[in-house]
């Protein structure tokens, strides 16, 4: 069994479009939700969320390139490239036969295949353009990835809507850790903001019309984001041998299912996992610092996950930090668990994000959760949650290097 550490990292989401932007507004407690801009929103009922603004695709590709790539694939191409150059790797030969790319996304080219369903019933037209299903099918922008960077290895997109990027994650690091794969690209990518994207979710009644609210008394719902983020996941020896950065180490992963509901979190099931990967890194509960929650802002989620939280870590969530990061970001849904690693990332740094726009304390939610203003803090071990619809659960352990 290999240790595996991550010596690369990148990322476009509604914060920055690079890692150093997106460390320095989680540390401000910077909002990016905002009124949407998007076509035909005055028949939205909800009308914010957190868009990647000033995106310009013609600074990234060419014009034939951008014939190819939905939104999500060019969010996440951007961020791989961004990662693939921090880690200083250069894929050929049998590092390029071996290496690969899993990543999470649950709508994949959602931006396309609306746009389609526009030109064909609501302008009446009889054809779509000829590059529809490779822009829109969900493995696009793992394969676009794996063209870009010759990763001839493992290669596959996951699909567990809020939970793909860190089953996805979770699985790179399974491969790394046994020797199936020295390196991984890893992460996730969505584009799920457009007119039937959101119509759908809006039908959920699981939507705010004023804002994310993580752990407060008075949340009304999750807000939508877009983006993306991709890590390197890497062998141990092997970046130790090249001199790589590492930014942190890799040292847990567990999954599982509810098995109870479809849309209704069920904190023995988080409980369960969260406890799960902890076995799996080897550590008591003692050892965790910081906890990045799934926390959506629905009054379900976040009194569901604070229960599994107290559940799993007993009087030490007396002392742990809990932090929100949707509450900035927005809820960016199979990629919500890559961006949401950059926080991780930042608290082994030192700094933890805060959960924004906390305005009255909920005796349900009763955790550090970090309210409004980040905090400086020792962290040594740090955990990501993921909590998607069907029950299917993903958490993630990381320690400082």
């Amino acid at each position: 069994m290999r240790r595996v550490v991550i010596t690369g990292a990148g990322t476009v989401n509604p914060l920055a479009q690079d890692v150093e932007g997106s460390f320095a507004a989680l540390s401000e407690g910077r909002c990016a939700i905002a009124p949407l801009d998007l076509p035909d929103v005055e028949r939205l009922a909800i009308k914010i969320g957190a868009q990647v603004q000033g995106w310009q695709a013609e600074a990234h590709f060419t014009r034939s390139e951008i014939a190819l790539y939905d939104r999500f694939t060019q969010f996440a191409l951007v961020a791989a490239r961004q990662a693939v150059a921090q880690s200083g790797l250069v894929f050929a030969g049998d590092l390029a036969a071996r290496s690969g790319v899993v990543l999470g996304t649950a709508g994949g080219g959602l931006t396309t295949q609306d746009d389609s369903y526009r030109t064909v019933y609501a302008e009446g037209k009889n054809r779509v353009h000829p590059f529809v299903v490779p822009r829109l099918m969900h493995n696009s922008a793992a394969a676009q990835i794996s063209i870009a960077h010759d990763l001839q290895g493992p290669g596959f997109s996951v699909a567990t809507a809020c939970a793909s990027s860190n089953h996805a994650m979770g699985l790179a690091f399974q491969m790394v850790r046994s020797g199936m794969a020295p390196v991984m690209l890893t992460g996730g990518a969505e584009a799920m903001l457009c007119f039937g994207g959101l119509k759908a979710w809006e039908g959920l009644r699981v939507m705010s019309p004023d804002g994310c609210r993580p752990f407060s008394a008075n949340r009304n719902g999750m807000v939508m984001g877009e983006g993306a983020a991709v890590y390197v996941f890497e062998d141990h020896d092997h970046a130790r041998a090249r001199g790589a950065p590492v930014l942190a180490e890799v040292i847990g992963f567990a999954m599982g299912s509810d098995a109870s509901d479809i849309v209704m979190p069920l904190p023995e099931g988080a409980a369960r996992v969260m406890r799960a990967a902890l076995a799996d890194a080897g550590l008591p509960p003692d050892a965790v610092g910081y906890i990045n929650a799934h926390g959506t802002g629905t009054a379900a989620n976040d009194r569901s996950e604070v229960a599994a939280i107290r559940q799993v870590f007993g009087d030490h969530a007396d002392r742990l930090l809990v932090s929100s990061t949707k509450s900035m970001h927005g809820h960016l849904i199979g990629a919500a668990g890559g961006v949401e690693l950059l926080a991780c990332l930042l608290a082994l740094q030192g700094t933890v994000a805060p959960t924004i726009s906390h305005q009255i304390a909920d005796p349900e939610c009763a955790l550090d959760v970090v309210a409004n203003v980040a905090r400086r803090a020792e962290i040594e071990v740090v955990m990501s949650n993921a909590f998607a619809f069907g029950g299917m659960n993903a958490v993630l352990l990381l320690r400082r290097p």
